[in-house]
């Protein structure tokens, strides 16, 4: 089985998490895709939305295509989950023979940070989602993919602007109305 994992905060979900599913979808060759919020990045100290508000609005959003899976995996650990842990999960759980993980291109920077990375670079292909309207600085990693995405939107700007509804289309309707509601 060929999977990619799309793992980060998703603080809040957005249209921009919709574009990099939607193309992941359309140009990598998976029989699956699965989501994975975070409990708690291990680069963030809080959050914005709790775990179980993340993890909800994410099945909201995802749940009519049956080749993507929303995992519960990280926010169940009720921690800081490595990358590495949730990939050696998955390849276990799915016996996968090939395995995408999709970042965000702000994730380059640190990425050399990240627990293991030596080990988890030989255990998956990463795809890099990059925004059009980014800088695009050179790939740090030759060997990754692009993913390139015309959305220009992060949480980051989300959460700056609290009043959700002055951010016209970014969050979908019925998604605004559960975050509203925390």
């Amino acid at each position: 089985m060929k999977i990619g994992i799309f793992g980060g905060s998703f603080d809040p979900p957005h249209v921009g998490h919709e574009a990099i599913v939607n193309e992941a979808l359309k140009k990598l060759d998976i029989d699956k895709l699965i989501i994975v919020p975070t409990f708690l990045s291990p680069f963030k100290h809080e959050f914005f939305l709790p775990p179980a508000t993340r993890l909800e609005l994410l099945t909201k959003l995802f749940s009519k295509d049956a080749k993507i899976e929303v995992s519960d995996y990280e926010v169940k650990q009720n921690r800081s989950v490595y990358t590495i842990e949730t990939v050696k999960h998955f390849k276990k759980h799915y016996s996968c023979e090939k395995i995408y993980l999709i970042i965000g291109e702000d994730n380059l920077e640190k990425l050399h940070l990240w627990s293991e990375f030596e080990r988890l670079n030989q255990m998956v292909e990463f795809v890099v989602a990059t925004r059009e309207t980014q800088n695009n600085h050179p790939l740090l990693y030759a060997n990754f993919k692009r993913l390139p995405i015309d959305v220009d939107v992060s949480s980051t700007s989300i959460k700056q602007d609290l009043d959700l509804n002055a951010i016209p289309n970014v969050i979908q309707n019925d998604l605004k109305t559960i975050i509203q509601k925390v």
